[in-house]
């Protein structure tokens, strides 16, 4: 742990937003829409926590399309001479068409497969699928210790990844989010910013 006004960085780790395949509240498999907040308030958290990027993943052209031109509005267009704080935080941010292909970018950037652990607000999830569940005291230490190795961390829209997706590609699932009641369906965003925070920050 390093003291107050020191800055550690965790360039290993990897933040993906995935938008397929996901759950609607129906259980149906389905593609959600990028938002704009998800884009920017993500961005905006990963800077903060010195992470080693972001990645938007969806198979959608339309999305993607959408996807590109918010990004380059802030890293190369007006906006980063309006806001250079955010071109800042958009410097790492970028898109793929699926969780296959963010893993496979990594595993030539680092010339060694990521740790892919998925996140999800239910509980049954890690039995559902056949995979651990990862503490947050054992993922500090680990994100610590392992700093050659690459992580990426998936966070999924909608109603959560679709089991079959975290079958194939998870390595573990971090266990959810608990507040102070049995209330939890909290937005991405917000999610992504408290694990966040309980995993990096001081």
């Amino acid at each position: 742990m390093t003291s107050k006004g020191e800055h550690t960085s965790f360039e290993h780790i990897y933040v993906a937003l995935l938008h397929y395949p996901v759950y609607d509240k129906n259980q149906r498999i389905v593609a959600t829409s990028i938002t704009n907040y998800d884009i920017h308030d993500i961005s905006r958290v990963v800077k903060t926590y010195a992470l080693g990027g972001y990645f938007m993943v969806t198979p959608l052209l339309s999305q993607q399309e959408l996807c590109r031109r918010i990004i380059r509005h802030w890293v190369e267009g007006f906006g980063s001479q309006y806001n250079q704080t955010r071109q800042e935080a958009f410097s790492t941010t970028s898109l793929a068409g699926s969780l296959q292909e963010v893993i496979e970018c990594l595993r030539e950037r680092h010339q060694k497969p990521p740790v892919v652990i998925m996140t999800s607000a239910r509980e049954s999830v890690a039995h559902e699928c056949g995979k651990p569940v990862l503490q947050y005291p054992v993922a500090r230490r680990q994100f610590s210790e392992q700093r050659t190795v690459p992580h990426l961390l998936v966070f999924g829209t909608g109603y959560g990844g679709e089991n079959q997706c975290i079958r194939d590609f998870s390595d573990c699932i971090l266990e959810p989010v608990q507040g102070s009641t049995g209330y939890n369906h909290l937005s991405v965003r917000s999610a992504a910013a408290i694990i966040i925070d309980r995993l990096f920050g001081q």
